[in-house]
């Protein structure tokens, strides 16, 4: 094997799981000593705007940390109607598929997805390149689209379980970042899978270089800090913390949400208009941010909506502040719950959408200091035993070298 394409509509400079875990595995491969290329979108997320330094641009190439990256324009739009979002995806479609087109051809070509449309390109392509297709799942769609109640019309949902189906059984591989994504995948269609997880890069290191963000929010001395950092959206449910926190106004307990999304703004102003002055909305941060704010926290919150289909999620967030030692509340169950609570006693588990649970883990952490150093340390050597991501992308690299040999 000696190139490989990675196709994705998300990677850096943009920030989220995805684009942390693609350009780890880009960079990981090319110290292999293989080809890596990757095909992309020009990056606009969180934001719905396509950043300075990429506007007006049909295509280009630029190098990032020695990968070669190839940029495509793809339709951008403020609105975050159904619609807007189709054209988002289907663009980006049409334009990775003509750039692909006239690249030369790779060994094994690794698409992400969501989102599944993209799969129309990466079958294609194989077939008139005769490459490998890895077809990686990092979100279950259309299943989780169907459940959260974002795609209604039948007919739609009908044919995008078909594409599914479609894109895996002309797949070579398919893998997944949860073992329930491999399992539901490989229980419907005979088709080889591989577990491949999120973590964490210990190479990057875990210091914060930039603390200046931390220090302009007002904290109050002594204050025990609660922090989200990620997207805030529907999934997310978190409005379980303006509960919370309205439970908690008469205990030194601050929640800070970093972060952007689509429910940013109402759960703003609702914690506005309900006087809570315990919560605190920071925006999006760059990376070196996050880990400031993780630094400075004194436990951090992963939290979802109680649904059947997450019980096979284990949010990607949560890695970076085990890394750090940092105690977890965590509000997913199933999976993540068996792993990190059950298992490894690494975290605190709540359940989902019920603050009063969640307080009472928080009170606890608030009386105990030592169970708090205790789940630190247990989170940070579990991330460094299963979840460190030079081990994965080892693994990775010989399903990948098996099915390209």
């Amino acid at each position: 094997m000696k190139n490989i394409y990675i196709l994705t509509q998300y990677y850096p400079p943009e920030t989220g799981a995805p684009q942390n875990r693609l350009h780890s595995m880009a960079r990981f491969l090319q110290t292999q000593g293989i080809d890596t290329s990757v095909i992309t979108g020009m990056p606009n997320y969180p934001t719905n705007a396509i950043y300075s330094g990429y506007q007006r641009r049909l295509s280009m190439t630029e190098i990032i940390d020695g990968v070669r990256v190839h940029r495509v324009w793809l339709f951008v739009s403020q609105s975050r109607n159904f619609a807007s979002r189709l054209l988002n995806y289907f663009s980006f479609v049409a334009t990775s598929f003509f750039r692909l087109l006239f690249l030369s051809r790779p060994d094994v070509l690794v698409c992400e997805s969501p989102p599944l449309f993209l799969g129309m390109t990466a079958v294609v392509i194989c077939k008139l390149k005769r490459s490998k297709l890895v077809f990686n799942v990092s979100d279950l769609w259309p299943e989780s689209a169907e459940r959260l109640g974002l795609v209604r019309n039948r007919w739609l949902l009908r044919l995008s379980y078909r594409l599914e189906c479609w894109i895996y059984r002309n797949s070579a591989l398919v893998s997944g970042q949860t073992q329930g994504i491999v399992h539901n995948i490989s229980g419907r269609v005979a088709v080889r899978t591989h577990w491949l997880p999120n973590g964490f890069d210990f190479s990057e290191g875990i210091e914060p270089t930039v603390v200046e963000n931390v220090q302009s929010v007002s904290v109050p001395e002594g204050y025990f800090l609660v922090l989200y950092a990620g997207i805030i959206g529907h999934a997310q449910a978190l409005d379980l913390v303006l509960r919370a926190a309205a439970l908690l106004t008469a205990r030194p307990v601050l929640f800070i949400l970093a972060g952007d999304g689509p429910e940013r703004n109402a759960l703003q102003v609702q914690a506005q208009q309900s006087g809570l002055k315990n919560i605190r909305f920071i925006g999006h941060l760059p990376k070196a941010m996050v880990f400031a704010w993780i630094k400075a926290c004194h436990a951090y919150l992963v939290p979802l909506r109680r649904l059947e289909l997450f019980k096979g999620a284990i949010p990607s967030k949560i890695f970076e502040p085990m890394a750090c030692g940092k105690p977890v509340l965590l509000g997913v169950d199933g999976e993540a719950k068996k792993l990190f609570v059950d298992e490894a006693q690494a975290a605190l588990f709540f359940e989902p959408e019920n603050e009063t649970d969640l307080v009472k883990q928080i009170n606890m952490l608030l009386a105990q200091p030592e169970l708090a150093r205790q789940l630190g340390e247990r989170a940070k050597e579990l991330v460094q035993r299963q979840f460190d991501r030079h081990k994965i992308h080892s693994a990775f690299l010989s399903a990948l070298q098996s099915i390209a040999s």
